[in-house]
């Protein structure tokens, strides 16, 4: 289980032959990932913890609608722009393994396969469950789940965001403006 939620993609034992239950809990490992700063893949312990506690107090404010209940972590405050961010990055984690699964699936393999090979690769985890799983492979996929796959590992290593931010117009308009101010400002 360990290297499941590490990321360091050892196996020592055949899991596809454990009980659906212990292949759920390690599946639901591989979406959760490691602690937050860690070099390990997935949505990070931290901003899970975050979110669960926005859902649940954001419950406690429909049940109480003038009650103030600040989101805190290890004792200190999260202001509200870090919840936010922490929400947008797991909803849009699940999102991408969502939309990655669909355009895997072409390959035909069972749901399991198609779904843990995207979380595998999502994570950066190395193994997967069904035909990717810690006796098997990647190799019978096609080139383009292959090329589908890949960019999932680097949308999960990435942590996303910074992909989003280079296939923006914005970022190169903005460059393009100051490097011509400052091309003027020098003449």
């Amino acid at each position: 289980m360990s290297s499941i939620i590490t990321t360091t993609g050892y196996a020592t034992a055949d899991y596809n032959v454990w009980p659906e239950l212990s292949r759920m809990i390690l599946f639901l490992l591989m979406i959760i990932g490691a602690c937050g700063g860690s070099t390990g893949g997935g949505v990070k312990v931290s901003r899970l913890i975050i979110v669960m506690k926005k859902l649940y107090y954001d419950v406690v404010r429909m049940l109480h609608p003038r009650s103030v209940h600040p989101i805190r972590l290890e004792g200190k405050r999260i202001d509200d722009e870090t919840v936010n961010r922490a929400s947008a990055f797991v909803l849009s984690y699940l999102f991408i393994i969502f939309i990655l699964s669909l355009l895997v699936s072409v390959d035909g393999y069972n749901f399991e396969t198609t779904l843990s090979s995207v979380v595998a690769c999502m994570g950066n985890i190395g193994p997967g469950l069904g035909k990717v799983g810690p006796t098997g492979n990647f190799s019978h996929f096609s080139a383009f789940s292959k090329l589908i796959l890949s960019l999932s590992m680097l949308l999960g290593r990435l942590e996303i965001f910074p992909l989003f931010l280079m296939a923006s117009p914005e970022l190169y308009r903005g460059r393009h403006k100051k490097r011509a101010a400052g091309i003027h400002a020098l003449s």
